[in-house]
């Protein structure tokens, strides 16, 4: 059994569609980021950089979200959503995985949060996040267009539902990340999995338009 500490929509979606797709009972503990519930004594005691998602694994928790997939997948490896060790395609997917979780996600706390990186200039770090965001779309979609139909050709992986959360999360920029053909293909094919309507109904997300 799985806790995880969460927050509607926020980066926890991955480990939440990860423990979906394994099929991993999991207990879900909602943190209210608006009235700083990540800021309080007791969740700082699970996760000090005060932040979702938090995983509690054999009563002991953890953070990172890709981090926290990557175990999932060595945990539960029937779950197929990850090349093994050994397997031709285990570079590409470690490549994939760090590539969002180095360059493509952060960039989105730049978008969201300006302020926080350089109050005076966050005009400047919100226009540059977004052209960061967009050059990301723009090379994913040329890897779909050759390489697809999901990010590790032919199998759907958890790299897919990385990119899904962060799309989801470019819902509202002047450029969504479904303004660019195949990953709207990407995003529809995922979007009709049991796993994500699972999520929505769990975290009570409206589906984005």
């Amino acid at each position: 059994m799985y806790t995880l500490y969460y927050s509607p929509g926020s980066a926890n979606m991955l480990v939440h569609l990860v423990l979906l797709e394994c099929g991993a009972p999991c207990t879900l503990v909602r943190v209210d980021l608006d009235a700083g519930e990540q800021r309080s004594a007791a969740y700082l005691a699970l996760n000090p950089n005060g932040v979702v998602p938090t995983l509690v694994i054999d009563g002991v928790p953890h953070g990172e979200a890709a981090a926290l997939a990557m175990l999932l997948l060595e945990r539960h490896p029937d779950a197929a959503l990850a090349p093994a060790p050994g397997d031709p395609g285990r570079a590409d997917y470690l490549q994939w995985m760090l590539c969002l979780a180095n360059s493509q996600q952060p960039l989105f706390r730049q978008w969201f949060y300006p302020g926080d990186h350089l109050p005076a200039a966050a005009d400047n770090i919100k226009e540059a996040a977004r052209i960061g965001i967009e050059a990301g779309w723009s090379r994913l979609n040329a890897h779909l267009a050759t390489h697809g139909p999901y990010l590790l050709g032919e199998s759907f992986s958890v790299v897919d539902l990385y990119a899904l959360m962060l799309m989801r999360w470019s819902r509202n920029m002047p450029r969504p990340a479904t303004n660019w053909p195949h990953l709207a293909e990407l995003a529809t094919r995922l979007k009709s999995r049991r796993s994500w309507k699972q999520l929505c109904d769990a975290e009570g997300l409206v589906e984005w338009a």
